[in-house]
């Protein structure tokens, strides 16, 4: 027994577990009970030797430009990776194919340009992601959070966005919170369908007043709210070039139909006046010759 009265086993086990996780810690990175923090430590590449056992991953603030998948799929148990403030790419598809479990991701701060179905297609327990921050993140495609139904939170601020399909968000049954502000949206017709969302939705938008268009330039700085009225005032009372040049040859189709309708009725009522009169004189002949 030891002088406190603990077993020595216990001592024991204790002591061994500080050592192992000081041996299996990565460099320069501090590690606690299922925690490894390497925040600002000017990392040029993923960490090698982290514990298969780490539930939280923090990477913030380092110069790491590439998530290599096969690292990533040996922390099978992470369920939150904060990546902010680095320099990750365009290329994370099929990144987090091995991390399924994991329920907080941040790229915020990044080099994204785009997002597709195969980025996070596999992340099916995600419940808060941040892109945000991406000022070169230009795309998202309309269906690229179709595996993500348990995403209660997404910021997509002050990215390059100019436009986001309606069905992209709409379809996340539980979403409770989403970043749009300082983007470059683009308020035209096709986007009036997600604009009239946003207002109808219980979604919550943070930052709402900075959720602005910037084009076109008549609707810049003009709040979602009044570019709603905009929009289904100029988008579905004003006509267009081609509704002119439609209704145009709508009108000409129904002036020579009627043309031809009432040249037909001519040429019918011409033939039965004709008809008509050579039955009459054929009548007279017959009581003539009777007579």
């Amino acid at each position: 027994m030891s002088p406190s009265g603990r077993p020595w086993s216990l001592s024991l086990i204790f002591l061994l577990g500080m050592a192992s996780d000081g041996i299996n810690c990565p460099s320069r990175c501090s590690c606690q009970y299922l925690e490894v923090n390497c925040t600002g430590q000017q990392l040029q590449e993923f960490p090698v030797d982290i514990p298969l056992d780490t539930r939280q991953l923090i990477l913030a603030a380092n110069n790491v430009s590439y998530l290599p998948a096969v690292e990533l799929s040996f922390l099978a148990d992470l369920v939150y990776l904060d990546c902010r403030k680095n320099f990750l790419g365009d290329d994370l598809d099929f990144t987090f194919i091995g991390v399924a479990k994991l329920v907080y991701l941040d790229l915020s701060f990044n080099n994204l340009t785009q997002v597709t179905f195969s980025t996070f297609s596999h992340l099916l327990s995600l419940v808060v992601l941040k892109i945000s921050d991406n000022p070169n993140l230009v795309a998202i495609e309309k269906d690229a959070f179709a595996n993500n139904t348990w995403l209660r939170h997404l910021d997509v601020s002050r990215t390059g966005l100019t436009f986001l399909d309606t069905s992209t968000v709409r379809d996340l049954p539980n979403l409770r919170l989403l970043g749009l502000s300082d983007n470059l949206w683009h308020c035209n017709c096709s986007f009036l369908g997600f604009v009239t969302w946003m207002m109808e939705s219980n979604v919550h938008f943070p930052d709402a007043d900075n959720i602005t268009c910037y084009t076109p330039a008549v609707l810049r700085a003009l709040r979602m709210p009044a570019a709603e009225a905009q929009l289904h005032f100029s988008c579905l009372t004003q006509l267009y070039k081609q509704d002119y040049v439609f209704l145009c040859l709508v009108g000409l189709c129904i002036f020579l139909a009627g043309t031809m309708a009432a040249w037909l009725a001519g040429i019918c009522a011409v033939i039965y006046e004709a008809h008509a009169s050579k039955g009459e004189e054929e009548e007279e002949e017959e009581e003539e010759e009777d007579t």
